[in-house]
């Protein structure tokens, strides 16, 4: 019987592999080795062809023999360390592609799939420089440059990476992905317009991009263009119902609309909880058989200039250290004069911005926190996919979001009587509510808040009393419109000034004023004003307005504490959720419950007599300040203490006392 001749069968193997057909060209090659055991082309391309059929081990194999062969091959090296990181090898991997560049430092592949393992590896400086060596090997290469600004975005932020992102998209104008990053880019820096454009041109060039849909719902988002965001996200969810992303989103919005309820809103939590729970993980219990102290980790993308860093910093700076060693993980791509100050009250920081999933996972696996603390919630940057995998013994959550997470392995939710009333509130949340303190804020007023000024009626030249909300315009629903159309209606002469993100743009001051006249609400009795460049100008704008108007049903926290310190009353509507209930706690605090209304007509009621004796505007300002100093809310160092018997009494109701 006539031998098959292996130099044929070779050449038969490469014409089917160029072809793309993997699997004949994969039983020839295997084929010549058991002839030519010697044969380094039908190991190289035979472990190539392993790797393109997705038996990354066997190709790994394969690859390794192949380079024993020929050790001079750097293509054969690369593609060795291509199929490790496949496996998730990363360690192998990175020194295969090393030995590729030692031996031909301009092969792009290499410097691609290197960039690749250091971003799998979270070190995202080195991923950065070697996909910025390989865009500038290869210029014509779109996705290499897209690749360049998505990794600036990650390890600087969108506001460094955004001119690197808009010149990619004006040089690759028929590269989806491009425009794609750069209309995320755009949504995150509040420029949800162009952002919409940059993200229809994705979708147009590439129909089914859903990471430009999840995109193109944070634009809407961003635009307060509420209902069609929800129908945005609910459509990545559609093809990806595990997206974390667009689960968190939805449910966000979700918090912004009067017509859900809180029933409809717990069962949209619990679904996010369906779809990322991890039963049966557990976090592990750090050595504790030694008295120490309990080691306390916070995770937050918001531990720098941030609303959530101004009620968190009082906390740790009063946090008894012989009881709690304080942990920071910091996972946003910014790093200020507050992550400063934030790491002097840890005993260790972690910046975690960019990271892998997995990333971040081992390294708090590896820390053993016993006690993990969720600041976020469903907004922004979150890691809940990660808190359901189980990090640590206890998992917490408190300020960022005004609801439940929805997590059955988040164990404590911190809050109070008034914000979630006993027997109220309580099967709205998969986690056990924590009433640990007369309110669960602690506020700490910026260093460079401007002294109190009279309120603005009060001027001879006064022609009427102004209203204001410096509230996120996403909270204002047509039903907050339309009682400030009742309130402006029954006060001759008043006015309301907003201020928001965006609301010096012509097409957002379009949007809003329609939708206030839409709600009866008069367009030429408002004024509108965007963002102020620091707080300190933020603050001083409070002297335009005589009374503050707090939004329904997403009531705002930091807006209502910058209201009270710079003089201005604020009036409530109460809720039967937690977040229709912060003003409650909070306006209870500053020793002022008048302020709040349990109905809408109380509402404008309160709201018109407030507006009707300026006398009474004018003392109540002078005096606001100090009833803050004497409350709860800058009891710094009572509500440290509050909050440390908090931890102990989760950690003790744990199991773990």
């Amino acid at each position: 019987m006539r031998q098959p001749n292996p130099k044929l069968q070779l050449q038969q193997a490469v014409t089917h592999h160029q072809a793309g057909r993997f699997e004949p060209a994969y039983r020839l090659y295997a084929q010549v080795r058991r002839t030519v055991p010697s044969a380094f082309d039908a190991w190289h391309l035979g472990g190539l062809a392993a790797h393109q059929l997705g038996r990354h081990a066997e190709a790994a194999t394969l690859l390794a023999r192949a380079l024993k062969l020929m050790p001079g091959s750097a293509l054969c090296a690369m593609r060795l360390g291509a199929a490790q990181l496949a496996l998730g090898e990363l360690e192998p991997a990175e020194s295969s592609l090393r030995r590729a560049l030692e031996l031909d430092p301009a092969m792009v592949e290499a410097w691609e799939h290197l960039s690749l393992v250091q971003h799998r590896r979270g070190v995202l400086g080195a991923a950065l420089d070697a996909a910025t060596t390989a865009a500038h090997l290869r210029p014509e290469q779109a996705a290499l440059h897209e690749r360049v600004g998505a990794l600036t975005a990650e390890r600087h932020g969108f506001a460094a990476a955004l001119p690197l992102l808009q010149t990619t998209a004006q040089r690759f104008p028929a590269h989806a992905a491009a425009w794609k990053n750069l209309g995320i880019a755009l949504a995150t820096l509040h420029q949800p317009e162009e952002a919409l454009l940059a993200l229809d041109r994705a979708l147009t060039l590439e129909p089914g991009l859903l990471a430009a849909q999840l995109g193109r719902g944070l634009a809407l988002q961003e635009a307060c263009r509420l209902p069609e965001a929800v129908a945005a996200y609910e459509a990545v969810l559609a093809r990806d119902p595990a997206n974390a992303e667009a689960g968190s989103a939805r449910l966000l919005c979700l918090n912004y609309t009067e017509e859900v309820s809180a029933a409809d809103l717990k069962a949209a939590h619990d679904a996010f909880g369906r779809a990322h729970d991890q039963p049966g993980r557990a976090g592990r219990v750090s050595d504790r058989t030694a008295p120490r102290p309990l080691r306390v980790a916070f995770l937050s993308p918001d531990l720098r200039r941030h609303a959530v860093a101004a009620f968190l910093e009082p906390l740790l700076a009063h946090l008894d250290r012989a009881e709690f060693e304080v942990w920071l993980y910091h996972d946003h791509p910014v790093m200020d004069e507050v992550s400063a100050r934030l790491q002097t009250h840890a005993a260790r920081w972690h910046h975690l911005a960019g990271l892998p999933p997995a990333v971040v996972e081992a390294a708090i696996r590896r820390d053993a926190p016993d006690v993990l603390v969720d600041l976020a919630g469903h907004t922004g940057i979150n890691r809940l996919p990660l808190f359901a995998r189980r990090l640590a013994p206890l998992q917490i959550t408190y300020l960022g979001y005004p609801n439940t997470t929805g997590l059955a392995a988040m164990d404590c939710r911190l809050t109070d009587a008034l914000a979630d009333p006993e027997g109220l509130t309580d099967p709205f949340y998969s986690e056990r509510l924590v009433r640990f303190a007369p309110t669960a804020w602690c506020y700490q007023p910026p260093a460079d808040a401007p002294p109190v000024s009279p309120p603005p009626c009060l001027a001879e030249s006064s022609t009427g009393v102004t209203f204001g909300s410096f509230n996120n315009p996403a909270k204002l629903s047509p039903g907050t419109l339309r009682r400030w159309a009742a309130i402006l209606a029954a006060v001759p002469g008043s006015r309301l000034l907003l201020k928001g993100h965006g609301l010096d743009t012509a097409g957002r001051r379009s949007e809003l004023l329609t939708r206030c006249a839409a709600q009866s609400l008069d367009p030429a009795r408002i004024d509108l004003i965007g963002r102020t460049p620091g707080t300190s100008a933020h603050l001083e704008l409070y002297r335009r307005i005589d009374v503050a108007l707090d939004p329904y049903p997403y009531h705002g926290t930091t807006t209502t504490c910058e209201a009270l310190w710079m003089g201005r009353p604020v009036v409530t509507l109460a809720g039967r959720e937690h977040r229709s209930r912060v003003g409650v706690s909070l306006l209870t605090a500053a020793g002022h419950p008048e302020w709040i209304a349990e109905t809408e007509n109380d509402y404008i009621g309160i709201a018109t007599a407030l507006a009707g004796d300026r006398i009474r505007l004018g003392v109540l300002s002078a005096g606001l300040r100090d009833g803050l100093r004497a409350g709860p809310l800058l009891d710094h160092a009572g509500q440290a203490r509050r909050f440390g018997e908090a931890l102990r009494t989760c950690w003790a109701a744990a199991g773990h006392a």
